[in-house]
């Protein structure tokens, strides 16, 4: 007994030196990284050439700090550092008046970034060239997102060596399905929803996409390449026609054939390109050259947000639409008590809600958009979107003054799926026998143990009705149109920003600075000088992430993880018995433009 007592003191005091080393461990981290970020600002010169080179960077929606990578934030490549679309389109806007910065060198290969946010970084570079400034782009693995950007430049160069990686085939979706595999585990996914279009769950109960769902991805394809290829020719000065048949026969094989089908302007070596580049900054040696870094020119600039005493706040709704209070995503009881403290704040005079969301929790989403309409009551409201402002980050913005969109987001989804799996065939495949005692007739009912009868489908069913007809309402009354016009156009159909205006989801094609800008008219503030912008959420400081990783723990990953499908792996999570019930307002998909 002696020795057992001595063995469990022993076990006790070595999890409290554990415990209290973990805390030491973290404080030493919390230390070192707040050094860093006193120092974060690097020295850049006074004079040189603004390098944009985008395989260093990853566009966000806004400015993060760098963490180690067992800490970093969901989605963000730790090779790479990130940086604000707003923070990059006001640094290019800088550019263009620093008589520091003689021309921006654009390399765009290996760009990280979003359609949307494609679109609104070309357009800050081609209004840099109004400045009289060029932008000089060097591309040696053209692909469908890198080259879209470096069409925008004066001049486009290319190596003259063969063996480049040239992606240029267009564009395409894939669909995975997994009925035929939860089959073979015994897995039984009850999808009830409404929307004939609204396919988030088909991959669960289909070995194939509906018609309606292939139909929406086309369309959907269609429209981004159609809005790509617009810009890219105008640029080029080539016919959509001939560019779509190069494209089709795969005719860009070698550098040469990018020139002949004038593509590029020149095909260049490296001491070529040098060569080029001194000329355009007056200088006689490469040496002498002195590049910028754009992500540190960036943050030598970046307004640092002080609030003045007139200010539009922009609030970044980025993320999935969650319950609680968390970080991650858009959590309902954080978005909320930010709104309210913008609401509350004489100083600010407009707001701009920033989406980037393809939608969530339908719960959460109300109590959002709830919270918007009392702001709303008060001051001028408008809505830029960005990558994804579907379903639930419709619902939360459909009711502001004014919508922008980029062509290229993805919009609407207003539909409604509620997702119940069962594993009764699995646990008697494994031979798992499972008992149950329930007070009342139905009380089992969301045990996942069991398949719902007709009367338990009919419940779910009705609730998921009612959601979608009070999402066709708010619809209706926000964008002035007739519930029935809103219900033809809807049914869980995603579409592109620029067929979203045609049929009124959204008011214009236009960038965050457009809605800044139109937001601050509305409030009186018709000059820059005028007005200052805020920024809602805060992004998280490197201590802070540290700090919930410490409290929560990392991410898990998946099967799926560091594989092309990695984003599947989360579509698997949404199987998790923790909120069976839970009803959502959510695009189906992720879309990556490579």
């Amino acid at each position: 007994m002696k020795d057992f007592g001595k063995m469990l003191l022993a076990v006790v005091c070595g999890l409290v030196i554990v415990q209290i080393l973990k805390y030491i461990l973290l404080f030493m981290f919390l230390g070192s990284f707040a050094a860093m970020s006193g120092n974060g600002s690097k020295a850049i010169p006074h004079e040189g050439i603004l390098d944009l080179n985008m395989a260093n960077i990853q566009i966000m929606e806004q400015t993060t700090e760098m963490a180690v990578p067992a800490f970093s934030p969901a989605g963000l490549n730790m090779q790479l550092s990130p940086v604000g679309l707003r923070d990059a389109v006001k640094a290019i806007q800088t550019a263009a008046a620093d008589p520091g910065v003689k021309y921006i060198l654009l390399r765009p290969d290996g760009v990280s970034a979003g359609m949307a946010d494609l679109e609104e970084l070309r357009a800050a570079l081609k209004d840099f060239r109004r400045s009289g400034k060029p932008v000089i782009a060097y591309t040696e693995n053209p692909g469908n997102g890198s080259y879209y950007l470096a069409t925008v430049a004066d001049k486009i160069y290319m190596p003259d060596v063969k063996g480049g990686n040239y992606t240029m085939v267009g564009l395409s979706a894939q669909m995975m399905f997994l009925k035929d595999l939860l089959d073979k585990l015994g897995v039984n996914v009850q999808l009830i929803r409404h929307g004939k279009y609204k396919s988030a769950g088909e991959m669960f109960i289909r070995s194939s996409s509906s018609p309606e769902n292939r139909e929406q991805n086309q369309v959907m394809i269609n429209t981004a390449w159609r809005n790509f290829t617009a810009d890219i020719t105008s640029a080029r000065d080539i016919s959509a026609q001939e560019f779509n048949k190069l494209i089709d026969d795969l005719a860009l094989v070698f550098p040469e054939d990018f020139l002949e089908a004038g593509l590029v302007d020149e095909l260049m070596s490296h001491e070529d390109l040098l060569s080029k580049l001194c000329t355009l900054a007056q200088v006689e040696d490469s040496r002498d050259l002195k590049l910028i870094p754009f992500a540190d020119y960036v943050l030598a600039h970046k307004d640092l947000g002080l609030p003045g005493r007139s200010n539009v706040a922009i609030i970044y709704a980025d993320g999935d639409i969650v319950e609680g209070n968390g970080y991650e995503g858009i959590s309902a009881d954080r978005f909320v008590k930010i709104i309210d403290d913008v609401r509350k704040d004489a100083s600010i005079k407009a707001v701009v809600l920033r989406v980037n969301s393809p939608g969530g929790s339908v719960s959460a989403s109300e109590k959002i958009r709830a919270a918007l309409k009392l702001l709303q009551q008060e001051k001028p409201l408008v809505a830029s979107y960005g990558n994804y402002a579907a379903s639930g980050g419709y619902w939360i913005s459909s009711g502001c003054q004014k919508v922008y969109s980029d062509a290229n987001t993805l919009t609407g989804s207003i539909g409604v799926f509620s997702m119940i799996p069962e594993f009764s065939r699995t646990t008697r495949k494994f031979g798992v026998a499972i008992e149950t005692v329930g007070s009342n007739k139905h009380s089992d009912m969301l045990s996942l143990m069991r398949p719902f009868d007709a009367k338990e489908t009919a419940y779910m069913q009705a609730s998921v009705e009612d959601i979608y007809e009070t999402f066709v309402n708010l619809v209706a009354d926000g964008r002035s149109l007739e519930p029935s016009r809103v219900d033809q156009i809807a049914q869980g159909r995603v579409w592109m920003g620029s067929d979203a205006l045609d049929i009124s989801l959204v008011d214009e094609i236009g960038t965050l600075e457009d809605a800044v800008i139109y937001a601050a008219g509305l409030a009186g503030l018709h000059s820059k000088e005028d007005y200052r912008e805020v920024a809602y959420p805060k992004p998280l400081t490197v201590a802070q992430q540290l700090m919930m990783t410490f409290g929560q723990g990392a991410e898990e990953p998946t099967i799926l993880s560091g594989t092309p499908f990695q984003a599947i792996g989360k579509d698997l999570d949404r199987l998790n018995a923790s909120t069976p019930s839970l009803v959502y307002a959510r695009m189906p998909y992720d879309i990556v433009i490579r």
